[in-house]
């Protein structure tokens, strides 16, 4: 596995670590079992950046990655999320960023971990409702406190991440970051790289569209909250899939998945960025780990923008509610 710093000053991350929302929900049945194996094999595999969050099944993936760390929590680095809220039934409620809530939220996610300090902690979506300084000075204090080691933003526009290092360092920036979504190339990686901030890419394979294993809407569980997504649907999900027809294709000539083809294409981006693919399975851990070993040539580099151009893809990245919380 290779490293890469955490922010400025902060611990080595894997360059590929381990997203587990989809370990709780959104993607199907929960199998926790298999989940705590599949967290417990990745950490003993070398990939130790976990990332989780307060939404993930309403709390139960946080309670899942400190069942599954029990014993291995000195090996990793374990990043969660507050600010979007939901009621007891997963309904949806809207963003806070205020003061308050944010230490309600990490001492709720603390007792949930079962951890006394948080190593990174994101602002999961910006408030447009409270200033980006008050956020960010709530945070720093639990960081004064202890009970975070660093701060991160997520979904961040350049202008907010500005604001927001002036009162705190900002180790790092979670956003949708993959072939399937370039968006971040329109300044967002530019901000970070100004401000020392390290970049993590979640969503990294496409919510699974870029892997192959998906050739038809009916491939997803009928629960599957992909069927809402709009690249999901219709005509976008069949230009969509051409698409990535043509990363199989490359992947095939260079004795890779396409999984790992558009992990390496990410890492190659720049030593600053890190990569947090979803999985609940062992076997997924390696295939996406062997991503970093990928050498990719310029050649290789401009065939794949080639296919994979910055408006590409078909659709909006989420439904018109959730793209209306992006702070862009």
């Amino acid at each position: 596995m290779k490293y890469s710093k955490l922010g400025q000053e902060g611990p080595s991350i894997s360059a590929v670590g381990l997203g587990c929302m989809p370990m709780s929900e959104f993607y199907g049945e929960r199998d926790d079992s298999e989940s705590i194996a599949t967290i417990q094999h990745a950490v003993d595999s070398g990939v130790n950046f976990l990332d989780t969050a307060d939404i993930y099944g309403i709390g139960r993936n946080e309670e899942l990655v400190g069942r599954a760390l029990q014993g291995r929590r000195e090996k990793t680095v374990v990043a969660t999320k507050f600010g979007i809220m939901r009621d007891d039934q997963g309904g949806w409620q809207g963003v806070n960023g205020r003061p308050e809530y944010v230490r309600e939220s990490c001492e709720a996610s603390l007792r949930r971990l079962g951890m006394d300090r948080i190593d990174l902690y994101y602002q999961h979506r910006v408030d447009p409702q409270t200033p980006i300084e008050e956020t960010v000075g709530a945070l720093a204090d639990l960081v004064r406190e202890g009970k975070v080691d660093r701060i991160g933003l997520s979904e961040a526009s350049p202008e907010t991440i500005r604001r927001a290092a002036a009162v705190h360092p900002i180790a790092a920036l979670q956003t949708e970051y993959s072939l399937w979504t370039r968006d971040p190339e329109n300044g967002v990686l530019e901000a970070c790289r100004r401000h020392g901030i390290t970049f993590v890419a979640y969503s990294p394979l496409g919510r699974g569209f870029l892997t192959g294993q998906i050739r038809s809407v009916d491939d997803l569980a009928p629960d599957d909250w992909r069927r809402s997504n709009p690249r999901f649907q219709g005509e976008n999900f069949n230009r969509n899939l051409k698409l990535a027809e043509e990363i199989q294709r490359l992947a095939s000539e260079k004795g890779c998945t396409p999984a790992q083809l558009a992990l390496a294409w990410l890492l190659a981006q720049g030593d600053d960025i890190v990569t947090i693919p979803g999985t609940r399975r062992s076997s997924r851990i390696d295939e996406n780990a062997g991503a970093a070993d990928i050498e990719l040539s310029r050649e290789d580099l401009a065939r794949i923008d080639a296919i994979f151009p910055l408006s590409a893809v078909s659709g909006t990245r989420y439904p018109q509610e959730a793209m209306a919380m992006l702070d862009t």
